[in-house]
């Protein structure tokens, strides 16, 4: 059992949930607790390294033992270890890293794809994979100047959902949306300034919607190779929704739409 703070091991796994740079050096990535590392055993990902407590195991049997087939190592460790990894206040006994996952596969655009411009807070990013993964959403396309994929916080906020997105990061957006424009996707941006609201946009065919930075938007580059740009209406005073809610009233308003759609 590791009980040291000072062993190589944690030094390298606290290193994972705190640094971009130490997640690519190292190729690999952290996972916190039960609900987590059962979301990656579900789907299938791979694991590597598992750190866990006595008391976790004794908890958690049927997922130690999914866990003894999957990982390729598994660390028995003291309370104050795993504290001292984790990210979070109160861990629950069990810390994994990943390998980083190799870039999507470009599945293709069956109904709704979904491209961020420059997200920087890792609660909203994990907050809209999470809702897409409920709404069905083809691909999420993430621009590379945003918030890392594998921060701990947009996992943790994905509730699990991390796992069963096909995300990609992306350097080139705009060449993405043209490559798509060009096989008859339709290409819907948003903005606050737009006349038409989105419901009233008509989502029931394949298409891109986009959803800039928290403050700021869509970037003009982006907005201008959109088809149209859609609204949400707000009150008098009310300044802007949260980047997920946002992203939630317009994913899940295509999700009705489709829906209704194939019922005809």
């Amino acid at each position: 059992m590791i009980t040291s703070t000072r062993n190589p091991l944690v030094k390298a796994l606290r290193q994972l949930g705190k640094s971009t740079k130490a997640r690519r050096e190292q190729g690999l990535f952290l996972i916190e607790g039960t609900h987590a590392l059962s979301e990656a055993i579900a789907t299938n990902f791979p694991c590597a390294t598992v750190c866990y407590t006595e008391v976790w195991q004794q908890k958690n049997p049927v997922l130690y033992g999914e866990v003894l087939e999957r990982a390729e190592q598994l660390e028995p460790v003291s309370e104050a270890v795993i504290k001292a990894i984790a990210t979070t206040m109160n861990p629950d006994g069990v810390i994994a890293t990943l390998p980083l996952p190799d870039s999507a596969r470009d599945s293709g655009i069956n109904s709704i794809g979904l491209v961020l411009e420059t997200i920087q807070d890792p609660g909203n990013l994990g907050a809209i994979i999470r809702t897409a993964v409920a709404a069905g959403i083809d691909e999420i396309w993430v621009s590379q100047d945003s918030v890392d994929l594998t921060s701990p916080k947009v996992i943790r906020a994905s509730a699990g959902q991390w796992f069963r997105a096909n995300l990609r990061s992306q350097g080139d957006l705009v060449q993405t949306i043209e490559t798509y424009k060009k096989q008859g996707i339709k290409v819907i941006a948003t903005n606050a300034d737009a006349e038409l609201t989105y419901w009233q946009a008509d989502f029931s065919q394949p298409c891109l919607i986009l959803l800039g930075n928290e403050g700021n938007g869509l970037s003009a580059e982006l907005a201008q190779v959109a088809d149209l740009a859609v609204s949400i209406p707000l009150e008098n005073g009310v300044e802007s929704l949260n980047l997920a809610v946002s992203a939630a009233l317009i994913l899940y308003e295509a999700k009705r739409q489709r829906d209704v759609a194939s019922l005809d």
